[in-house]
Formats: structure tokens, C-alpha cells, sequence
């Protein structure tokens, strides 16, 4: 679960007292645990309240007040965004952050909505918007959310572990050549197929093509059936270089924020004819299965 912890605003804050040297390397520690232990998400300080501006509203009226605000004790000075287990966690997190005020502090703890806490209400195309604008949050392409048929996949496949698959362009170069005759291609899009996930051990990658079936395919070829299925799918604009940068975005940050559930099923790169194997960019997409 996802917890905001708020820091209230004391006087000293208000007045705009700076921490102290001594606090900030305090706070560094903290951050510095927090970040290790996998619970920081986002955290930063607010400037004093003079700085800020509220914006009422009333029906369509719309009334800007400036700051300073009163009630100091109700105002925030700063926040982090931690990822926990539960509430209990959160709690024992707060107590062991440095006084975050030379004149004493209170750190409020409130749990962020998931998307499963609005039931009903929130409808399949509602999480998958949401999803998409997370997306975008963390630097991607906001996806297009597709279901498709089954197809099958027929190409070289290699066995990679995390650590050998900087060597997947070379078996894209060998099997490029190949592209031209390759009997029962049903398009002239080109697959990248992840699939076959060994936890702490790799995974496979296939590099093929869609076949009507595999009748007549080279012996070296592997077939992998795709179920019908809906994706999430991811525009690629940068190098081909980047994809794993994108896919690590999307599965660190992407995927277990999106509010969607991942099915256990292989995803892929598509390659489209608009891909300019001399530029490395254009038509690369990014396909995630859904459940």
C-alpha cells in the first residue's frame, strides 16, 4: 500500500527557519533507509505558506487567496510518498524520522486510494485511463489498451539471463536476413517475443514472425501460440537501443502502480513496416498482457 507521510508546519517553518546542517544530514540518513528498504516513492519540503496561493471554489467561480494562511498547525511543510505493508509499517517508519522542526514537529500518516477501493465505479475503461496517465507520469508513451486474437509466433529462439541480453541484437542481425523467406508469414511485422520467465535464472526471447501455421518452417524455427488476449500498448519513439530502459520503466514503475492486473503470458516487441533498421527508430511498440 501506499502511505502519504505529511510533515505539519510549526512556527519556525512558517517564519521560514532553514534546517540546520546537522538535521539535514539527519534527514539524508533517513532518506537513505527509506530508499534501501524499497519504501520511498517521493518525498520532498514546502516553502512557508507565504509562498503559497489557495484556489476556492464555488460553483463555476473560481477565488485566488494569497498566503500567508493561519492555523500553522493544520498547513504542511513537507511530505514523502513510502510504499509499505500496512499502516503498522508506515507507523514505524514515522518514529524513527529525525524531529523534523527545531521546535518540536508531528508527522501525519494518511493511505493513498488504490484503485480497488472504488469498487465498482471505477469501470474497466476509467482504470485504464488512469493507467494510462500513470504512465506518462513516469516518462513513457501513454499506452492504447487492444484485444486481439490468438496468433502464433514462428522464429529463432535463445535463452538469455539478465546479464546476456545486451547479446539480443545479434540474434536480431542473423535472423533479419532470413525475413524474405519465411513460408506462411501471415504480415510483415516482425516479433520480439519474451517469454518463458525462470525467476533469478532469464528468459527466452524469440525473434519471428506471425504464420498461418508451422507447416513447412525451418527446422531450427520455434512456434509460440499468443492467446487471445487484451494488451496495454506501449508507442517506442527513442533508439531500439532504449527498449530495455522502457521495459524496465514499465514493469518498476508502471505496472505496479497501474491499477491492472498482468496476466501470465508472454509480452513483445512489434516491429512495423514504418521500423528503419538504419535509423533504429519508428513503428516499435511495446505490448503488455492484460488479464
Amino acid at each position: 500500500m501506499r502511505v502519504m507521510a505529511m510533515v505539519k508546519a510549526s512556527p519556525a517553518s512558517e517564519a521560514g527557519v532553514m534546517p540546520t546542517q546537522e538535521l539535514l544530514a539527519e534527514m539524508g540518513k533517513f532518506n537513505e533507509s527509506l530508499a534501501e528498504a524499497g519504501v520511498l516513492l517521493a518525498g520532498e519540503g514546502l516553502h512557508p505558506s507565504s509562498a503559497g496561493v489557495r484556489i476556492r471554489f464555488s460553483g463555476k467561480e473560481r477565488a485566488v487567496a494569497r498566503g500567508p494562511f493561519k492555523q500553522t498547525e493544520e498547513l504542511i511543510a513537507g511530505f514523502w510518498l513510502w510504499n509499505v505493508s500496512s499502516m503498522d509499517e508506515a507507523i514505524e517508519w514515522a518514529r524513527k524520522c529525525p524531529n523534523p522542526h527545531v521546535d518540536g514537529g508531528e508527522i501525519e500518516l494518511r493511505p493513498v486510494f488504490e484503485a480497488d477501493d472504488f469498487g465498482e465505479a471505477l469501470t474497466p475503461e476509467l482504470r485504464e485511463q488512469e493507467a494510462a496517465l500513470r504512465a506518462r507520469a513516469f516518462g513513457l508513451v501513454a499506452p492504447r489498451f487492444e484485444e486481439v486474437p490468438e496468433r502464433l509466433i514462428g522464429g529463432v529462439n535463445a535463452a538469455y539471463t539478465m546479464e546476456s541480453r545486451a547479446s539480443i541484437p545479434l540474434q536480431w542481425e542473423c535472423f533479419v536476413p532470413r525475413l524474405s523467406d519465411i513460408p506462411g508469414q501471415v504480415e510483415s511485422a516482425s516479433y520480439g517475443v519474451c517469454w518463458n520467465y525462470r525467476a533469478g535464472a532469464g528468459f527466452d526471447y524469440l525473434t519471428g514472425v506471425e504464420v498461418a501455421d508451422a507447416d513447412g518452417l525451418p527446422g531450427d524455427f520455434t512456434c509460440i501460440r499468443l492467446p487471445a488476449q487484451r494488451y496495454a500498448i506501449f508507442p517506442h519513439h527513442d533508439h531500439v537501443s532504449a527498449i530495455p530502459a522502457t521495459m524496465e520503466a514499465i514493469w518498476t514503475k508502471w505496472a505496479p502502480e497501474s491499477g491492472l492486473e498482468l496476466a501470465d503470458a508472454p509480452c513483445f516487441e512489434r516491429y512495423s513496416q514504418q521500423f528503419n533498421p538504419r535509423t533504429g527508430k519508428g513503428g516499435i511498440e511495446i505490448w503488455i498482457p492484460l488479464k
